[in-house]
């Protein structure tokens, strides 16, 4: 994992459209390559062993594969969570966070409404430029 690479913020919906690249590590999204995703929203699945939750964003919902580290931590449905981690896609199954870091942001008033703005204005200032390449 190159984590010189930044997290692209970005919604459930916008992952669709990632593609794996000839790298194992690294997706394509409309030109930019990335390895981690960043991403928010409330739990809406929590397994009883703690080891598969899934996340909904308000545009899609995706299951999160948690590190040992983060499974012995009280995640409850109805938690808002920032998650960033390795996006994967899979066969005949939900596509897929490894999840590096994950932090409950439950308390955080205005979170969603302000992720919603975060995840725009990345696009506007620095995705947007990447996918259209030079004018």
């Amino acid at each position: 994992m190159d984590y010189n690479l930044a997290a692209l913020k970005l919604l459930c919906v916008q992952l669709k459209d990632a593609q794996e690249t000839s790298s194992e590590n690294a997706m394509e999204l409309h030109n930019i390559i990335f390895q981690r995703a960043w991403l928010q929203g409330i739990l809406v699945h929590v397994s009883a062993d703690g080891e598969c939750l899934y996340l909904d964003d308000g545009t899609g919902v995706i299951e999160l594969s948690l590190r040992p580290e983060f499974r012995g931590r009280p995640w409850n449905i109805g938690m808002y969570v920032m998650v960033v981690g390795r996006y994967m896609v899979r066969t005949d199954e939900p596509p897929m966070i490894q999840v590096h870091k994950m932090v409950d942001l439950s308390a955080s008033p205005d979170r969603e409404a302000m992720w919603y703005l975060e995840v725009l204005e990345a696009y506007k200032m620095f995705y947007r430029p990447l996918m259209e390449g030079p004018v």
